[in-house]
């Protein structure tokens, strides 16, 4: 018989708040519970998240979050190895609640107390759904990063290369916000462009004439916001079609430019001659159909395997700190009760920051 494992997962990092039992048996992890609170309603009036806002509510929620998760998982903190919480980088006020949520826990149930960078909860998501093997290729995509990372281990992440500016999911709720479209961007966006002509505006590519894996995704924003008030100056508003058409425009020129940059890195990581290579895709942008599609026909291409998660793995969730948790778990790793809550955390510690730095540290 293998060891068994379980963990109690938080995150708190943005909007979401989460927690999460996770199971290890015999080396197959199962997902006990998984709870995840949205605050979508609480900043649908002001156009994006309000860190103020997110972090009172993290505050009221997250206790309850970790009661509805113990009771559907059927286990008492006594039945737990230990507490695995999001340490960053996020929002600080939400990423605070989360870390001394779990600080309390630790103590008054004697576990010990694991903290997690929220970008590698993502990236090792593939091995708790997959169980794939190291060295794999992850782009994380989401509302705030956007990276390519070699993957060879629990706390061994290269970055290849990542967005100079904005993240895609950033791009896309501005684009929502243009367009009066409500947020979350990357829903609205992708639904009104499915009935959209994607040929109609001339959308650029950013940094595809240009060597390497970095993207940007500012330009492309300024682009549809140009278009949309050359169509409103034609016409006097934006008909439901117009709307759809820039939306449809603006989401294939991220697929090409993610699928494009992504057939670079994959070049990038098969020199590496994995024995089993395999391209996965996290982070909430991954829930989005055409940019899933368009990756993985990259890795067909390549004749490399595609994994991208369930969609509700693919934004924050607690279940995927709790499997991080895990992994730290087994190599030993613990945190004491000086964990500190980060607002900026990059996996990869050795690569110059592509985003700068300042007292609070690296960006990415």
């Amino acid at each position: 018989m293998g060891e068994t494992i379980t963990i109690l997962g938080l995150e708190s990092s943005c909007d979401d708040t989460a927690a999460a039992v996770v199971r290890l048996t015999d080396g197959a992890p199962v997902i006990l519970s998984s709870v995840v609170e949205g605050q979508t309603a609480l900043h649908a009036d002001f156009g994006g998240v309000v860190p103020e806002i997110a972090a009172r509510a993290h505050a009221e929620q997250i206790d309850h979050c970790v009661e509805r998760a113990l009771a559907e998982a059927g286990v008492a903190l006594t039945d737990l190895d230990a507490v695995a919480v999001t340490a960053g980088p996020g929002l600080i006020g939400g990423v605070l609640a989360g870390v001394m949520c779990a600080k309390a826990i630790s103590v008054a149930a004697g576990l010990p107390l694991i903290g997690v960078n929220h970008l590698a909860g993502h990236a090792l998501t593939p091995r708790l759904t997959d169980g794939l093997s190291f060295p794999f290729l992850m782009l994380l995509v989401s509302g705030g990063h956007c990276q390519f990372l070699l993957v060879r281990g629990v706390e061994d992440f290269t970055r290849l290369g990542g967005t100079i500016d904005d993240a895609p999911g950033e791009a896309f709720d501005k684009t929502a916000k243009l367009l009066g479209l409500p947020q979350p961007g990357g829903p609205s966006v992708e639904a009104e462009a499915a009935t959209g002509d994607a040929t109609r505006f001339a959308f650029p590519r950013p940094l595809l004439d240009r060597p390497g894996v970095d993207l940007s995704f500012s330009g492309l924003k300024t682009a549809l916001l140009r278009a949309r008030d050359s169509v409103v100056a034609e016409k006097g508003g934006l008909t439901r079609q117009d709307r759809a058409d820039l939306c449809a425009g603006f989401q294939a020129a991220v697929v090409e430019v993610l699928a494009a940059k992504s057939a670079r890195a994959l070049d990038l990581y098969l020199q590496e001659r994995p024995r089993a290579p395999a391209f996965a895709v996290a982070g909430g942008v991954a829930a989005n159909r055409a940019i899933r599609a368009g990756l993985e026909g990259v890795a067909r291409d390549r004749g490399v395997r595609f994994l991208a998660p369930p969609l509700a793995l693919c934004t924050d969730n607690a279940a995927m700190i709790a499997w991080a948790g895990i992994e730290r778990f087994r190599l030993g790793l613990r945190d004491g009760l000086d964990l500190p809550a980060r607002p900026r955390w990059p996996l990869d510690r050795q690569s110059a920051p592509m985003l700068g730095a300042g007292k609070k540290g690296a960006k990415a």
